[in-house]
């Protein structure tokens, strides 16, 4: 046996490649799963800065919405009192008619969607 011959034997024994790109299996999951929730809370979060004032909207953070929940996190207990007395007044309503989908229930937790830098300013992280 010659080098080429023994180089082609040596090939056909290998394993077969089975490796996929990755960026297949991204497209497909950003296509069927994520863009639809991103959309749905990329909507929802353009009415909140529309209907929640600015100052009360720099404490919160929309952390998901699933089922016709929202869930907002807020960052202190005053401001999540704030909030929720806003929502009752009616805020709620307005949201839900800006909104496509249904909008049943806002959830609102305790949480600090930020750290505090040695400077004392906010870094935020997600």
């Amino acid at each position: 046996m010659d080098d080429r011959q023994l180089h082609t034997a040596w090939q056909n024994r290998q394993a077969p490649d089975t490796v996929r790109p990755v960026g297949e299996a991204v497209a497909l999951l950003m296509k069927h799963t994520l863009a639809k929730r991103v959309k749905q809370l990329g909507q929802i979060a353009a009415a909140w800065d529309e209907v929640i004032p600015a100052e009360l909207a720099t404490h919160t953070a929309l952390e998901s919405y699933a089922r016709g929940t929202l869930t907002v996190m807020v960052d202190s207990a005053p401001h999540r009192f704030q909030l929720d007395a806003l929502l009752k007044s009616g805020v709620r309503q307005a949201l839900a008619e800006r909104c496509s989908g249904p909008l049943n229930r806002i959830k609102l937790i305790p949480g600090q969607f930020y750290s505090v830098d040695l400077e004392g300013g906010r870094r935020y992280t997600f």
